[in-house]
């Protein structure tokens, strides 16, 4: 028994479980959806790693998660939010972190799939539509070489040059061109993201999504699909049924994923979600029951975990990218890192309530491959924050 915060102050007792997961690496590969996990990074626990300041990751340990997020069957998307891309991992360090990547997964023989931005580029200048093109072409090179698939994210530096529909068709029409392989599209709006107002060339959703979808259907055969960062459920339902044969719907709904994922019967969505950063183990044998056709077995394994990621993910405007501190905390008590540690500190920016409770989510799910090792962390964590009976 161990006595847990909650959001009261209160300590309540707790009975975790003993028995390790049940989800263990290997089995069949995944053949009926693709999930895509962004993955967090390790922080280099002899670094400062403050606020702002410049970051240092412990490279071994970042590798290490990956392999262990291949080893259950997930593919890996590199340098997303989830990493802290701009959020303490700069492009210097995001263009390393692709690179080393790369080399994990050609020893291991796993998917990478990474993000290309334009985040190289001054916030505080001007840039021309060329500047922006330039600048991702720097970032779909590096990847390129990396072996990477190429994950076009939206850049704010486009939407302040865009003068209209036109420049952004030429700079995405340009970009998939020249990759090598069928590249995926990030379809998001200003309300993730208050730099993206009038992306694709209208302020009117409905009138952007036709020009973006023009693009697409031209270039089909070069797009292995869309990523559709959150929106209201049936619009994502009808974005999907929109896009052309061949090109998958990726849901990005940290919420809203096992609908999306086990679909309407006609149309699903596959995925490239920050929640499977947690959840790779039980997300994997998930799907394994759709690929032996039990959507209710789907349904009954996952679905509950929405409750988990509802709770990592609470909170409002900036402060939703603290999940990326209930990731690290779970990797920790999971034994795939050996610190609870942050850049830019994340590790202190949600409270001992919060990871307490993650802690509980996570330990119905079976999530821990050894609980004991679990119990113990969340123990020492809860010293070290002064916690106690």
């Amino acid at each position: 028994m161990i006595e847990l915060p909650d959001a009261e102050g209160n300590l309540i007792a707790f009975e975790p479980k003993k028995t390790p997961s049940p989800f263990a690496p290997g089995g069949p590969a995944l053949r009926s959806r693709t999930l895509f996990s962004a993955a967090h990074v390790v922080a280099d626990p002899t670094a400062p790693n403050a606020q702002y300041g410049p970051a240092t990751l412990d490279w071994d340990a970042t590798m290490a998660f990956r392999r262990h997020l291949w080893s259950h069957g997930l593919a890996v998307t590199e340098a997303q939010d989830t990493s802290q891309r701009g959020m303490g991992l700069d492009w210097p360090l995001a263009s390393e972190l692709i690179t080393r990547s790369g080399a994990e997964a050609k020893a291991v023989g796993g998917r990478l799939s990474a993000a290309i931005w334009t985040d190289q580029l001054d916030p505080t200048a001007a840039h021309s539509v060329a500047d922006v093109l330039a600048a991702y072409e720097q970032q779909m090179e590096v990847a390129e070489q990396a072996g990477a698939e190429i994950v076009i994210l939206a850049s704010r530096q486009l939407a302040a040059a865009a003068t209209g529909p036109d420049d952004y068709a030429q700079v995405y029409r340009h970009l998939i061109k020249q990759a090598s392989k069928p590249v995926v599209l990030h379809w998001v709006r200003e309300m993730m993201d208050p730099g993206l107002a009038g992306y694709w060339g209208s302020a009117d959703p409905d009138t952007a999504l036709e020009n973006f979808l023009v693009v697409v259907a031209e270039n089909s055969d070069k797009i292995d699909g869309v990523k559709v960062l959150p929106q209201a459920l049936d619009r994502e339902i009808d974005m999907r049924r929109r896009l052309p044969e061949g090109v998958k719907c990726y849901t990005g709904d940290d919420m809203s994923y096992p609908t999306l994922i086990a679909g309407d019967g006609t149309h699903h969505s596959h995925a490239l979600l920050g929640i499977l950063d947690p959840l790779a183990p039980l997300a994997a044998a998930a799907v394994r029951k759709l690929d032996d056709g039990d959507t209710a077995a789907f349904t009954e394994l996952l679905g509950p975990t929405v409750q988990m990621s509802f709770h990592l993910f609470e909170g409002t405007g900036m402060d939703i990218r603290f999940y990326k501190t209930g990731f690290t905390f779970l990797a920790w008590l999971s034994g795939h890192q050996d610190h609870f540690r942050m850049i830019w500190s994340e590790q202190n920016d949600r409270s001992p309530a919060h990871l307490a409770k993650a802690y509980q989510l996570a330990d119905a799910f079976d999530l821990f491959p050894d609980p004991d090792l679990a119990e113990q962390r969340m123990r020492q964590y809860l010293a070290d924050a002064g916690v106690t009976a």
